[in-house]
């Protein structure tokens, strides 16, 4: 059945994450809280998409809430973003970690575990219905565009893709937080990507 309504949509989605909480097609779920699904408008012009949930967006079920989204909502205001213009969400939906005394460190997926929430996110971008999405570093670049991409190639500049909305790519906003005396100038080439992203829509 064809949902053409955005409160159709969103119906759809919301049982998308429901059905997500509950996703053991890998074995993620058994060490991490919840799924973190995606989050924000339906029909938002622009879609958002890091590589997976870290500690603190595990605790609170929402993406992008930690440092790193921080950091993201800044460049997202200097690119001349409007709030309530996108939808952020990850290729990964399970916080994949490993301890180190009490602290959870951060730990990238491997491929059988992002194919195994590819379908979850095809469903997002169906459901918001996006006109551009932007992959935020090589884990959600490689999920939908292969492992031989390369962000640092092609981002900034429009890549053909299998959906229908446009497709960019640049890096992840905690590559920024981990870049030491190269923070400012790599901010300044995310914010860069991000307004190129905003003018592509125009």
């Amino acid at each position: 059945m064809m949902l053409t309504t955005q409160a159709e949509r969103a119906s759809a989605l919301e049982l998308e994450r429901e059905q997500a909480d509950g996703c053991t097609n890998c074995d993620l779920y058994r060490e991490a809280t919840q799924a973190v699904f995606g989050q924000g408008s339906i029909g938002a012009p622009m879609m958002l998409v890091g590589e997976q949930p870290g500690d603190k967006e595990d605790l609170a079920g929402l993406p992008f809430v930690g440092p790193a989204g921080q950091l993201l909502e800044r460049a997202l205001r200097d690119a001349g973003i409007p709030d309530g213009a996108t939808y952020a969400t990850n290729a990964v939906k399970h916080f994949k970690f490993e301890r180190s005394g009490k602290v959870r460190v951060h730990k990238k997926p491997n491929a059988s575990q992002v194919r195994a929430c590819r379908p979850w996110l095809e469903r997002e971008i169906e459901l918001v219905d996006p006109r551009i999405v932007v992959l935020l570093g090589s884990t959600a670049a490689q999920a939908m565009l292969g492992p031989r991409f390369r962000v640092t190639q092609h981002r900034g500049e429009l890549v053909d893709w299998a959906y229908t909305p446009l497709l960019t790519t640049t890096i992840h906003p905690a590559a920024v937080l981990r870049a030491g005396d190269r923070r400012k100038d790599m901010y300044g080439s995310l914010v860069r990507d991000l307004a190129f992203a905003r003018q592509a829509l125009t």
